[in-house]
Order: C-alpha cells, then sequence, then structure tokens
C-alpha cells in the first residue's frame, strides 16, 4: 500500500479513516502521523479488534524508532520493520548509537 493508495483507502472508507484519526496523540507531527496512520491502516486486518491495543503499541514501536531513535529489542525491530515494509518517511532522522561514533573517532 503506497501513500496513494493509503489516501485512495481513506477516500473510499471513511467510517474506519475517522476511527483511526482518534488514534493520533496530539504531539504527533502531521509527518509522524501519517507514517503511523500508514502503519496502522496496513496492518489493521491482521489484528481484530480485540489485539487493537498491540497493534497500536507496535505502530508507536516503529513510529518511536524511525522519529526518535529509540532503541527496542532486536526481535521487536525486526517485526514492526517487516510491517512497515514500503513505508516511505521523507527526511527522516538518522540516529547513531554511542558506540558508533566512538568506533568511528578512533578510527581516526
Amino acid at each position: 500500500m503506497s501513500a496513494l493508495d493509503v489516501e485512495d483507502f481513506i477516500q473510499q472508507n471513511r467510517a474506519v479513516a475517522e476511527e483511526v484519526e482518534t488514534f493520533r496523540g496530539y504531539w504527533e507531527s502531521d509527518k509522524h502521523w501519517t507514517a503511523r496512520r500508514e502503519f496502522i491502516l496496513r496492518n489493521q486486518s491482521h489484528f481484530s479488534p480485540a489485539q487493537r491495543d498491540q497493534l497500536l503499541s507496535l505502530s508507536m514501536v516503529w513510529a518511536n524508532n524511525v522519529f526518535m531513535g529509540c532503541r527496542y529489542s532486536e526481535e521487536l525491530l525486526e517485526r514492526v520493520k517487516e510491517m512497515a515494509e514500503g513505508i516511505e518517511v521523507e527526511d527522516a532522522p538518522v540516529f547513531k548509537t554511542r558506540d558508533e561514533i566512538m568506533k568511528k573517532q578512533q578510527g581516526r
């Protein structure tokens, strides 16, 4: 599902789109929310209504990793990255760990 597909889906499924909009955090920028909304819409069919909190949590893990550089277990990151495959985030920040920075400086 590309960004255009997401917009088409939203236009054709207003009730679902309105429900998903209620999941937006007040702190989320348009850029952050657009990406997380796409994550939710792409994956909602794999989760029952009873599992909605799990989907929302996974969407936050993915967004926190992409936008803020938060780190999680490799297993969890692998799962959310698979779920987000194909989502394009323009101008996503690039984060380096302390170890990466130290290794680069030691090589000089």
